[in-house]
């Protein structure tokens, strides 16, 4: 073995132009022991992955965020100074170390429930449909911004639509998130009469995710809407079960369902006020945290 270690040392750089120059052919035994790129070349488009710092308290969360939450309050559409708002938040909770996946919703365009609902001519199905591709929308735009402010993003889709987006397979989303991308999840799970929110909870089972961060315009969940009642009362903490007896608006109740069954931990915060994410991600005391009381290591406040 001494010849070949001999023969590898004298290669520098290992690659097969520069085998004649050594007298090595593609035939010859030690050919195939050879390595075929440099063994310091750089890999292009790989980013290091996310190391989470001592104060973090989520490695990898969902990030919820509704359709509405790209436009102006009140308004549809897309609004550049909210989509660059939240994307700014985004970096800076990835900087912080955590893996970050989102799922969006695309209510600022169309929602497929109401829509069919106006439009007796288009039936419910297609417009859930319409929704999906609605959401696409939503991500494409949101990941222009992550870009632009130097994120590495992947977006991925329940929906083939593979000019745009990869399609959703859980161990590439897991490995762009091991790389340090930031993904966006669309096209709800690409089936009709399901909600983003339980497109949130399914992803966070399947991606592994400590958490379901739901980002919304409010402190967290009220016991009533805190725009109609003043004496509105702001829950710290709520069991799943108290969501689901209180009908509390926080998910629909297939999503709660899902998370109560495997014991997925959701925070529902105010996206709007500056820094909340990175704070939701160190575990600091923002919105209203829902999770089973018994589960002490994620009922720590």
């Amino acid at each position: 073995m001494s010849g070949f270690a001999n023969t590898r040392k004298s290669l520098p750089f290992y690659e097969p132009r520069l085998l004649a120059k050594h007298s090595l052919r593609r035939g010859d035994p030690l050919f195939f022991l050879l390595p075929l790129t440099r063994p310091d070349a750089e890999m292009p488009d790989i980013a290091p992955s996310s190391q989470p710092e001592g104060d973090l308290r989520y490695r990898r969360v969902i990030l919820k965020l509704s359709g509405e939450s790209l436009a102006e309050s009140g308004k549809r559409g897309i609004s550049d100074n909210e989509l660059l708002a939240i994307a700014k938040q985004i970096k800076s909770a990835h900087e912080s170390g955590c893996q970050i996946a989102i799922v969006n919703g695309g209510g600022n365009i169309l929602r497929g429930a109401s829509f069919s609902g106006a439009n007796a001519s288009v039936q419910e199905a297609t417009a859930h449909y319409m929704g999906m591709l609605a959401t696409v929308i939503n991500s494409l735009a949101l990941q222009d911004a992550l870009d632009s402010i130097g994120l590495q993003t992947r977006v991925m889709s329940a929906l083939p639509v593979d000019r745009v987006a990869e399609q959703f397979i859980r161990r590439r989303a897991i490995r762009h998130l091991e790389k340090g991308r930031v993904i966006i999840l669309s096209g709800g799970i690409g089936s009709p009469f399901v909600t983003t929110d339980t497109a949130a909870a399914q992803r966070a089972l399947e991606i592994e995710a400590d958490v379901i961060l739901k980002a919304t315009r409010v402190d967290g969940v009220y016991s009533d809407d805190p725009e109609k009642n003043p004496h509105a009362v702001l829950y710290e903490q709520l069991s799943y079960n108290e969501v689901i007896q209180k009908k509390l608006r926080v998910m629909d109740a297939t999503a709660i369902a899902l998370c109560n069954e495997h014991r997925k931990p959701i925070l529902v915060f105010n996206f709007k006020q500056d820094g909340n994410i990175v704070r939701a991600v160190r575990g600091e005391s923002v919105g209203t945290w829902i999770g089973d009381p018994q589960d002490t290591q994620t009922n720590q406040r």
